[in-house]
């Protein structure tokens, strides 16, 4: 196989697994809600206030608590697992065929910074 042929079949495996993996999850959930406005663009503008009055920027509020990640993050690999358990299944083929449409319309990824950097010792 050559190099750029890797690349694509990487490509579709790497947005397949996004959709069914990390996309509908309890992310979708984090993600509902009303958007604050900001005219700077950057949301420096904006405020939280809790229940203590505390005034916190938007920048530096945790948008989401320790079990909401620990539950996000269980979901995610769960589903991680059972795709890779599952990836020869006929029915589970018919699925990922069906959302194939969808995901060849995401941009092509790229190598992650995350990756580029030196291990740690």
């Amino acid at each position: 196989m050559n190099k750029k042929e890797e690349q694509r079949i990487a490509a579709q495996l790497a947005k397949m697994m996004a959709m069914l993996c990390v996309r509908n999850t309890r992310l979708e959930d984090l993600h509902a809600g009303l958007v604050p406005v900001s005219r700077t663009g950057d949301f420096s503008d904006v405020r939280v206030i809790d229940a203590d009055g505390n005034e916190i920027p938007w920048p530096e509020v945790s948008h989401l608590d320790d079990d909401e990640m620990k539950a996000l993050m269980k979901q995610i690999v769960n589903r991680l697992y059972t795709f890779h358990l599952k990836a020869d299944d006929p029915d589970f083929q018919r699925m990922v065929d069906r959302w194939a449409p969808v995901v060849e319309k995401w941009d092509e990824p790229e190598i992650d910074e995350f990756y580029k950097q030196k291990p740690h010792d």
